[in-house]
């Protein structure tokens, strides 16, 4: 029997229905104050040429929220090809402190369901690897209440159905802060990849930025730009330098949410040849918003890239 993980953040993170929802990832790309403006479009660059872009941060609110900038990184990630398989590295809002992943079985959402590719699992685990197979980690409660990889599934399933091909995931919950034990997954997946060099892989990085409660919700703007958005700039800084340590201490020292995600992609990529970090769109939820008072609460919200 297959395992089916089911949606649990459909209606509410993002739409529930299918043409919604279609709809919902179109206007995000289509977006020209927060989104990259423009239509997606799929590349179809040969696959034995090595891929440019090997990941991507990509933030995990609601859509009306952090969709737009998400596009922007399956944008830079896509205009390639369209990759035979995605690791998703998700962070953890429910009290797991594990490094797990799914063996087998297929993840739904409204669009149709998507395939684990259970070969590249079975490279990620051993004896010796920090990755183990939970896939309570994923379903039931309280774990499979979590959304921040399965809001990542839409868009890439909308990508497949564009180029009308099949791509597989690979979930990892990343629970585990300790970036010696971080180090070490990202070596294990770079070898993973490695070992799957006939194989196009990409790897998606989910994570918010600063999560801010202005002292003055009234007049918020003032506070949102000195504090909240120099906290990100901080991070967005040590991610353009490349320098993984640097961009983990910044992102611990505020409420980024999922350093340990970015900072495994950064390992990951530096472990297979990448250099360059770019940031592609940076804005927050109450700009996002109009900039509208009071503000309670404002997200922030990344996209960038890892690339040759």
């Amino acid at each position: 029997m297959v395992l089916i993980r089911q949606p649990s953040a459909a209606g509410q993170f993002y739409a529930r229905f299918k043409k919604e929802l279609l709809n919902s990832i179109k206007k995000c790309f289509n977006d020209k104050y927060f989104g990259p403006g423009s239509a997606l479009t799929v590349g179809n660059s040969p696959k034995d040429q090595q891929r440019k872009v090997i990941g991507a941060i990509c933030p995990h609110a609601g859509y009306v929220y952090s969709g737009p900038a998400a596009a922007f990184s399956y944008q830079a990630v896509f205009k390639e090809r369209l990759p035979d398989t995605i690791i998703i590295l998700g962070t953890q809002h429910t009290g797991y402190y594990k490094i797990a992943t799914m063996k087998q079985g297929k993840w739904k959402t409204p669009l149709g369901s998507i395939a684990i590719d259970n070969e590249l699992v079975n490279d990620l685990l051993g004896s010796d690897s920090e990755i183990i197979e939970d896939d309570a980690a994923f379903n039931g409660f309280p774990h499979g209440r979590e959304h921040n990889i399965e809001v990542q599934i839409p868009f890439i399933q909308y990508a497949a159905l564009l180029a009308k091909r099949e791509v597989k995931i690979v979930p990892i919950k990343i629970g585990n802060m300790n970036p010696i034990i971080l180090e070490k997954v990202g070596e294990t997946i770079a070898k993973a990849i490695q070992k799957n060099n006939s194989k196009d892989i990409a790897i998606i990085a989910s994570s918010d930025m600063t999560h801010y409660q202005p002292r003055s919700p009234l007049t918020p703007k003032k506070e949102i730009d000195e504090v909240q958005v120099e906290r990100d700039r901080k991070v967005i800084s040590a991610f353009e330098k490349f320098d993984w340590d640097e961009t983990y201490k910044y992102a611990k020292q505020t409420t980024v949410c999922g350093p340990q995600t970015i900072f495994t992609l950064m390992i990951t990529a530096s472990k297979l040849g990448y250099t360059q970090a770019t940031a592609l769109k940076y804005y927050n939820s109450f700009q996002k918003m109009g900039e509208h008072s009071p503000c309670d609460y404002s997200v922030g919200y990344f996209s960038g890239i890892i690339e040759k």
